[in-house]
């Protein structure tokens, strides 16, 4: 199979890249297409593979069986940056297939290579891995401080960002485990976003009537990573 091409890669990571990074990179990408719930990085084991979302999403899960997320990967990122570009071979938590699709694949020694011959490389992905340190510190503060509606509306944005078109193939099932939230807390905060028109739900699908609702709903517990992304890597 023929290596990707920087003009036709969707994930925006590696088109922020300059040509010659992505030079270093390209013969070591490889695609593949992925399953719902599928493991990319399992707890505690050391780190071989990452991947590059295409038009897919990765959660990163915490808590015995993985019970809350905390953090949320799709064409912006990389999967698997944080330990392993902090020199880490291994993460306690779990990355898997939220939402499936194509990713890029790329060894871990291959990456490691690449980055060790290009700084200007190694620094546009770490500021990827402050990105989301970000995300992940503005989890913890919506999570203490806004009620699960608000929850909702964030991580609903935060799919919007990183998927095509306005439907999101999302169960509540999936939904509660994502919000670390009881089926029926999150069945009543989806009927409370249906019922001022911002969403529409049916079964294992939430339909964005209203991006801009969604934003009044979560007031400043959305924004801050999307902005230091368009800042420091270019429009999320």
């Amino acid at each position: 199979m023929p290596a990707p091409q920087r003009s036709s890669v969707r994930n925006r990571l590696l088109r922020a890249l300059s040509p010659a990074d992505f030079a270093l990179l390209q013969p070591a990408l490889q695609p593949v297409a992925t399953e719902l719930r599928q493991t990319l990085i399992a707890p505690d084991e050391p780190i071989r593979t990452l991947y590059f979302p295409e038009d897919s999403l990765a959660s990163i899960v915490s808590g015995a069986a993985g019970r809350v997320e905390i953090g949320v990967i799709g064409r912006e990122g990389l999967v698997g940056a944080a330990p392993v570009l902090l020199a880490v071979d291994r993460s306690p938590f779990h990355h898997f297939v939220q939402s499936p699709g194509g990713m890029l694949s790329i060894a871990t020694a291959d990456l490691l290579a690449a980055v060790d011959e290009s700084p200007t490389l190694r620094g546009l992905l770490l500021r990827f891995v402050q990105i989301l340190m970000l995300q992940t510190a503005q989890t913890a503060f919506v999570n203490a401080a806004y009620n699960i509606d608000v929850r909702l509306a964030r991580w609903l944005l935060m799919c919007h960002d990183r998927l095509e078109g306005d439907d999101l193939v999302l169960t509540h099932e999936l939904l509660s485990l994502m919000l670390g939230a009881q089926r029926s807390s999150t069945t009543l905060a989806v009927q409370a976003l249906e019922g001022h028109g911002l969403i529409r739900a049916r079964r294992g699908r939430i339909t964005i009537l209203s991006r801009e609702g969604l934003e009044a709903v979560v007031d400043d517990g959305y924004g801050l990573p999307e902005r230091e992304y368009a800042r420091l890597i270019g429009s999320l």
